[in-house]
């Protein structure tokens, strides 16, 4: 499950990795990733049920399939392709995580859950960092397309081993009545705790959008920093979001309180954002790159110990499609916050508006502190 979310991460990273070599501009790359996430919105919501009747590895295999799909269209370079590309990855980008969580779900301990679903959403980091170090270099002494014909290659490998594994767990696999939209939300409606664990997602998603998309250009626009120094920062922030998916799992299942580990995570990222925005510029940089660790291990550490809760709060025989419910917020803070971010910088600039962004991470920090999770 981990290199089922490193691969979709792999694919996700591809085209911004060898923009310069393949001579794509902003616009392009901006419409593949709007279309990547409108689509994961959709189809994290519905999938749910498929995976119950399917389950989770086979899901894993069109994932893959879809990641295979995805790289061929945007090895055509286009703008239309990237569109179309876009658009088959968000197919794997929203239903993987619901997969995963169906079937980890079902074979850990509620005791286990924080720290193995940590461990797996390290695939994220994983992807970003096997695709930052080996894609751009492929592009420049081959080609573009080698890059993604490699993230193909990793795809047909995860294929291979998805439907290797499959006969093991697929008695897990259990179908459940279908339900229809009103249900699936009533999954999260219903229950004060997991309602408030999806309105909390949305601003930390946009957060850990905002940290890995515009902290290189706070860096440079607003921080002091050189190009280098400020993708050096973020290489801080990335380090310290792969140490806190590990650690916080680790920590809330000591602690036994996922709750008030969230809590602390969305504290700690308003804070940073905060402080990167009002008094960044005076921290130096010594300052800066601890700043960033500390901004990458509570803004891109909390997933895995959110959605071992939502696992361990949801309907046992609906935890696919209950995440998948969740996750359509979170993928909604994804969607909002570009716009959000445009809007505030044109008023108030770029550390106004992670100053914005550390406002709503306060609220839905209060949100956890009000909601009663445990």
């Amino acid at each position: 499950m981990t290199w089922l979310q490193a691969l979709v991460a792999l694919a996700l990273f591809a085209p911004g990795a060898v923009a310069p070599s393949a001579h794509l501009d902003i616009p392009s790359l901006s419409i593949f990733s709007t279309a990547v996430f409108a689509v994961g919105v959709v189809t994290s919501f519905w999938t749910g049920g498929l995976i119950n009747r399917i389950g989770s590895l086979r899901m894993a295999s069109l994932c893959a399939g879809a990641v295979l799909a995805s790289m061929a269209l945007a090895a055509l370079g286009t703008g239309p392709a990237l569109l179309v590309a876009g658009l088959c990855l968000g197919l794997a980008f929203g239903p993987e995580t619901p997969a995963s969580t169906a079937l980890l779900g079902k074979l850990v301990t509620n005791e286990r859950r924080p720290l193995v679903f940590s461990v797996r959403q390290t695939g994220n980091q994983i992807g970003a960092v096997c695709g930052s170090l080996t894609l751009p270099a492929i592009a420049i002494w081959l080609a573009p397309q080698w890059s993604y014909a490699v993230v193909g290659t990793c795809a047909v490998g995860g294929i291979i081993l998805f439907e290797w594994l499959r006969p093991r767990y697929e008695g897990l696999a259990q179908a459940p009545p279908q339900l229809g939209m009103r249900a699936r939300l009533a999954l999260v409606s219903s229950d004060r705790r997991i309602a408030v664990l999806a309105a909390a997602s949305m601003p930390f998603s946009g957060m850990q959008l905002a940290l890995n998309t515009y902290f290189v250009s706070l860096g440079v626009r607003e921080l002091g920093l050189s190009h280098l120094e400020a993708g050096a920062a973020l290489a801080c922030a990335q380090a310290g979001g792969l140490l806190g998916r590990l650690g916080w799992g680790f920590l809330a299942m000591r602690v036994s309180s996922v709750r008030l580990v969230l809590i602390s995570l969305g504290l700690g990222m308003a804070v940073c954002a905060a402080v990167f925005g009002l008094w960044g510029d005076m921290l130096g940089k010594s300052g800066q790159y601890v700043l960033a660790a500390a901004f990458g291990l509570t803004a891109s550490g909390w997933n895995g110990i959110f959605l071992a809760e939502v696992a361990r709060l949801a309907p046992q025989d609906r935890i696919g499609e209950t995440t998948g419910a969740v996750l359509t917020a979170s993928y909604a803070g994804l969607l909002v916050t570009p716009v959000l971010m445009s809007a505030v910088e044109a008023l108030a600039g770029l550390a106004g508006a992670f100053v914005g962004l550390a406002i709503l991470a306060f609220g839905g920090t209060a949100a956890l502190i009000r909601g009663g999770a445990r």
